[in-house]
């Protein structure tokens, strides 16, 4: 059991039966009476957003999540399917569990999968991920203007603003948490 003084931002909860995680927090002390936190929740499972005041004093139950290495196998229509790195078993999720991952997930991509109650919610890639660029533009010389970018696809399909020297077919390391170019990637 959690009390209302552990909640800090990250935090997962269970609340009627339902996971929620705490996305905004901030601690109240009135002049008078009890000292209350003020929360931003939302819900693992459906994505809605509420606020919840909690005071000094109450009692919250942990949620009950798991969370698995799983390798990201190959993609069927909507469906994903993961292999359990240990046990081998192979779990399907949805395009919309999968969510924005799907843009840096490439065959045999180790990533973890959050579990509640025996059904996936969720996926945590690494921070970085290195992709291969399979279109870009040419670079002319002379197009050196401070802070230029330029477009590029990745093998996944997705597109991100590189520096004009980047060239197709070359490896890059892309932040997942941002979706930015971070450097080129020597083979």
């Amino acid at each position: 059991m959690y009390d209302s003084g552990d909640l800090r931002k990250g935090l997962k909860i269970e609340i009627d039966g339902e996971p929620y995680v705490v996305i905004q927090f901030a601690f109240v002390k009135p002049g008078k009476g009890q000292a209350l936190y003020k929360c931003k929740l939302k819900n693992m499972l459906t994505g809605s957003q509420f606020d919840r005041t909690f005071r000094s004093g109450d009692k919250l139950n942990p949620a009950n999540l798991e969370e698995f290495q799983m390798e990201y196998l190959y993609s069927d229509k909507d469906q994903y399917c993961f292999m359990n790195t240990t046990t081998y078993g192979q779990d399907f999720l949805t395009r919309d569990l999968v969510g924005d991952a799907i843009n840096f997930l490439k065959e045999n991509t180790v990533c973890n999968v959050l579990f509640f109650e025996g059904r996936a919610i969720g996926v945590a890639l690494p921070n970085f991920v290195d992709l291969r660029i399979v279109s870009a533009e040419q670079w002319a010389k002379g197009d050196t203007a401070a802070g230029s970018t330029k477009p590029v696809t990745l093998e996944t399909g997705y597109v991100v603003q590189v520096p004009p020297f980047v060239e197709e077919g070359e490896l890059v390391r892309i932040d997942t948490r941002s979706g930015e170019y971070v450097e080129r990637v020597k083979e």
